[in-house]
């Protein structure tokens, strides 16, 4: 048994877990692959509409911030009306954005789409990590969450590939329309494969009756407040947020390190693909290794990493950072499995929905706004002392940790 996780609970029948896990592994393949293939559209759409930089980059704040801000009224809807229509609901919503993105004349057209697109994709990070923890309650719980986290790095890989090979044949209307098509199918498709009374158990693990959750710790209360307003809690969402402010803030800042040391466009390029693969491997590894060496033992270790790895790849060479850069991918995006599957240890089964509404939305948010907040920096001070202010920033998370202790504690105690 972990020394971190609790007791296993009887997991569900295998065929519906599998069901369940496959739907949702989908969903994020999906909202994931749309959200990055907005990088390969912007230049398309800067050159069609003669968009300015900035508004380029208000399209994103517009997407992302519409993401964010519904996370938590998402997750409190499912509860009343079940994860699974959410879900469906919510691709379908994100489907129809990209869709009538293709029928756009201009920039206001296009903002009002992807603020749509972005409404339909916030439910997808809360109610998709729901539904998969409670399929696979217990032990197998953890590398559930790992491997429907590693499925969101699939998309960022396959979708952008996918869309800019279609952009050399096809025009941006026509891509735009085939990936919303795409969405169409999928919502189908998770509608038809979680079972449908998955979501039930919801109001069943509420009721005064229901036996105790893996993840409720002895003389832990069930209101919604005491739920989640608990140290433990708390705690993981500071070290997410800060996680991920490491991780946008890092990531908008490579390539111009990478600039500075003599690489090409083409380079810089394959240098972030090296980071991404390293990170999906990190997300799918690092959930697996928590399972066996404990969440604080691997969140430690991996952030400590990614100050180690951050700092040094300032002095190198371009050769030795493409070599370095693979482990700090791995570092980088590690620790967000490990805090992922942590949340619904924390937080009783009824909880779990605006549990994880709560958590992706402060970590989206973070993530959003450190780009800027590291840009202003790297403006004032310059690139290089901005990125090791973020190494040194990463190093918060170690205080943070004490926060968590107890309450992994007290769920070992369970």
């Amino acid at each position: 048994m972990s020394t971190d996780t609790p007791a296993a609970a009887s997991p569900p029948a295998p065929p519906r877990s599998r069901r369940t896990l496959a739907a949702c592994c989908g969903a994020h393949v999906l909202h994931d692959g749309f959200s990055d293939s907005l990088y390969v559209l912007f230049p398309v759409w800067q050159a069609a509409f003669g968009l300015s930089f900035a508004q380029v980059g208000l399209l994103k704040t517009l997407y992302s911030g519409s993401m964010a801000a519904l996370q938590v009224p998402a997750s409190l809807a499912a509860e009343r009306v079940g994860e699974r229509a959410l879900l469906a609901l919510g691709t379908l919503i994100a489907a129809a954005g990209f869709i009538a993105s293709g029928w756009t004349a201009g920039f206001l057209g296009l903002a009002l789409c992807l603020m749509f697109a972005g409404a339909g994709a916030s439910v997808q990070h809360p109610l998709g990590a729901a539904l998969t923890s409670r399929a696979f309650e217990g032990e197998q719980q953890r590398a559930a969450l790992s491997t429907y986290n590693f499925s969101g790095d699939v998309g960022k890989v396959l979708l952008p590939a996918l869309c800019a090979a279609l952009l050399a044949v096809l025009d941006w209307h026509a891509v735009t329309s085939l990936a919303g098509a795409l969405g169409l199918g999928a919502a189908l498709a998770i509608w038809f494969a979680v079972p449908r009374a998955l979501h039930q158990t919801v109001a069943a693990a509420a009721a005064p009756d229901a036996p105790a959750t893996a993840a409720a710790a002895p003389g832990s209360p069930t209101s919604a407040r005491s739920a989640l307003a608990n140290p433990g809690f708390i705690s993981l969402s500071a070290i997410g947020v800060i996680d991920s402010a490491t991780r946008m803030g890092f990531l908008t800042l490579l390539p111009f390190v990478l600039i500075a040391k003599g690489a090409s466009v083409t380079q810089v390029g394959f240098a972030l693909s090296l980071t991404f693969a390293g990170g999906a491997a990190g997300k799918f590894f690092c959930g697996l290794i928590a399972a066996r060496a404990g969440v604080l033992r691997t969140t430690i270790l991996t952030e400590l990493a990614t100050a180690a790895g951050i700092v040094a790849l300032l002095p190198l060479s371009l050769e030795a950072s493409m070599l370095l850069l693979p482990a700090i991918g791995i570092a980088l995006n590690g620790t967000s499995s490990v805090l992922y599957g942590t949340v619904a240890e924390l937080v009783p089964a009824a909880r779990r929905a605006r549990a994880f509404g709560i958590f992706y939305t402060l970590t989206i948010g973070a993530g959003a706004v450190s780009p800027l907040m590291y840009g202003l920096l790297g403006d004032a001070f310059g690139v290089p002392r901005t990125i090791a202010v973020i190494a040194a920033v990463v190093l918060l998370v170690l205080p943070l940790t004490l926060g968590l202790r107890p309450a992994l504690r007290a769920l070992r105690a369970g």
